[in-house]
């Protein structure tokens, strides 16, 4: 089984709640019709409004990120899931990633939100790294950082594989990290500092100075909500 990410852009005068809710009802079904076997939509919607940490990744605007679990991501596959994307935005640009798991995220019933910000990242590699240092730098020293510095309740990380369309942006990793609903614009919740101002620099100084070491430039940044609409592992 093999997991294929989407970014997706809405149309320019689209109502997002609107397209949101039909990602979730009918093109979902579509989605799971033509094969996808696990299927989850995040979305830069009215509920995470309030971020103020939201950066385009690559100057693409990213309205919100459909990932699907397939048995191949050949294009007999992926056509029919594509032309689903298709159907209701813009543009969509992919990719195939293996999935790591530092936090499973608390799920609820199928199709339900799951409580929480879920902040995804667009992550490139810091150009002073080999590839293989990189990797070994990112999950084994800065997912301890992240996980000791910042007040986690999810952390999902995707590491890109190949790019799946042809206008698909430069990205190495695309990251997942769920927090409190108000760290959209607290940052002492983001980094569970309890108020504490040294605490809080503290943390984010050594989050920053490990951030600093393995990641490049134009970090881009999408706020959502994170619906889970089926689990390929259920």
């Amino acid at each position: 089984m093999e997991k294929l990410i989407y970014a997706v852009t809405w149309p320019a005068d689209a109502d997002t709640e609107e397209l949101s809710t039909r990602l979730r009802g009918p093109v979902a079904d579509e989605l799971r019709a033509s094969g996808a076997r696990g299927l989850q939509v995040n979305v830069s919607d009215s509920d995470v409004a309030s971020a103020t940490l939201r950066r385009p990744p690559s100057g693409h605007r990213v309205d919100a990120v459909v990932s699907l679990w397939v048995d191949t991501w050949r294009d007999a596959v992926r056509g029919p899931l594509e032309r689903s994307l298709l159907s209701m935005a813009d543009a969509i640009a992919g990719w195939v990633v293996t999935e790591s798991v530092p936090i499973e995220p608390s799920d609820p019933s199928p199709g339900e939100r799951t409580p929480g910000l879920s902040n995804i990242a667009f992550i490139r590699r810091s150009e002073a790294m080999s590839h293989p240092d990189w990797l070994d730098y990112w999950h084994n020293h800065h997912t301890d950082v992240a996980i000791e510095t910042q007040a986690s309740i999810g952390y999902v990380q995707n590491t890109v594989v190949r790019s799946l369309t042809a206008d698909a942006f430069p990205v190495d990793a695309i990251v997942e990290e769920l927090f409190p609903i108000e760290a959209q614009s607290d940052p002492h919740v983001w980094y569970g500092s309890g108020g504490d101002q040294r605490e809080l620099d503290r943390r984010m100084g050594l989050m920053f100075e490990s951030c600093a070491k393995f990641l490049g430039p134009d970090v881009g940044v999408v706020p959502s909500s994170r619906f889970v609409m089926s689990s390929p592992f259920a």
